[in-house]
């Protein structure tokens, strides 16, 4: 295991067995893209919650071994992702079941103080059930003293006057690693009955009871991100239910959009779609993950069914001819057009 949080000796004993060839599986996080990991013989690469890696750090993973086979996995792929899919870099398996006993959940938006009211009834009615709740605050920048400060703040505030007579835990990416697990561990057990926390819980936390959760400034987050937040709950058998408080206006269309399409479905790829209508493909041949492609007449969202039969003529054309030394004009194209950027799609 090679974490930022291994130092000293121990880290050197990992990365001496890395390079050495005697650590056949090593687990880690962003910390093994750094400089100084290396492979004696990197034959796959599994990058699990891609949408948390830029493409400069999936390309540093890569290059670590030759030509290493990777696996990506996401609950939602971001917009270059999906693109690359449609263009054919990737191959898809897609897992679009439920795990048995689970039950969908359901998300409503909220923007009026009544509606904001019932969604903290709702809340009550859970706890009293024996379920228990997160409240996640606005997304400014996990460990941000910003968004610390607003959690402490919605702590504080729903302690006092809102659930007086209920336990409630607060849960910031600030806190000392053993703090955080602490924190955890009471709300696994039950200490805690709602637990506000910043965007720290977005990955790697399971906790079957917890049935509700209520996002603050919904509107502030990205489909992929409330994607995530949302499969904290509705892990067991119980009915559960993720509330999206909306401060947009009505003139913000794309946050609007975005929420309807939270609530609309719980299918991770029919978001991913709707997040790359709304946000574009970004560039095939550079680093943005969305934004306007580098395409100049078409729209990957608009084209798609063009961008299938260009593919299979493509895919049907190499496999005639892998080299191009039958298409030397198309070659010559390829190499005039793309040659610089090729290194950026075979590595992202």
């Amino acid at each position: 295991m090679l974490t930022a949080a291994v130092t000293g000796r121990d880290r050197r004993r990992i990365l001496d067995g890395i390079a050495a060839g005697e650590v056949d599986l090593v687990v880690g996080t962003h910390a093994l893209v750094q400089e100084g990991v290396a492979f004696a013989d990197l034959s796959l690469a599994v990058i699990d919650e891609q949408h948390r890696f830029g493409v400069h750090q999936r390309m540093a993973l890569k290059g670590k071994g030759g030509s290493p086979d990777v696996l990506i996995m996401t609950a939602t792929p971001i917009p270059r992702t999906l693109a690359l899919t449609y263009y054919g870099d990737l191959d898809v398996v897609v897992l679009d079941e439920l795990p048995g006993g689970r039950q969908p959940v359901e998300t409503r938006i909220v923007r009026t103080a009544e509606e904001r009211r019932e969604a903290y009834d709702l809340v009550r009615r859970e706890v009293e059930a024996g379920r228990q709740a997160f409240v996640v605050t606005a997304a400014i920048d996990e460990g941000n003293r910003l968004e610390v400060k607003a959690a402490e703040a919605e702590a504080e505030r729903l302690a006092t006057q809102v659930f007086p007579d209920l336990r409630v835990g607060l849960l910031h990416g600030r806190m000392r690693p053993a703090e955080k697990e602490r924190r955890m561990e009471a709300f696994r057990a039950g200490e805690i009955q709602v637990l506000i926390s910043t965007t720290v819980i977005e990955v790697g936390v399971d906790v079957p009871n917890a049935t509700v959760m209520l996002v603050e400034n919904a509107e502030r987050f990205g489909l992929a991100q409330l994607h995530q937040l949302r499969g904290r709950i509705g892990r067991g058998a119980h009915r559960s239910y993720c509330v999206l408080f909306d401060e947009s206006g009505p003139e913000n269309l794309e946050a609007r959009e975005r929420l309807e399409a939270m609530a609309r479905t719980t299918d991770g790829f029919a978001l991913a779609d709707e997040d790359l209508r709304l946000r574009g493909e970004g560039t095939l041949f550079d680093v943005r993950q969305s934004g306007m492609p580098d395409l100049r007449l078409a729209r990957l969202a608009e084209d798609l069914e063009l961008v299938k039969r260009a593919r299979r003529r493509a895919f049907a054309l190499i496999s005639e001819d892998p080299t191009l030394e039958r298409h030397p004009a198309l070659l010559a194209e390829l190499r005039a057009r793309f040659e610089r950027g090729l290194d950026w799609l075979f590595h992202s």
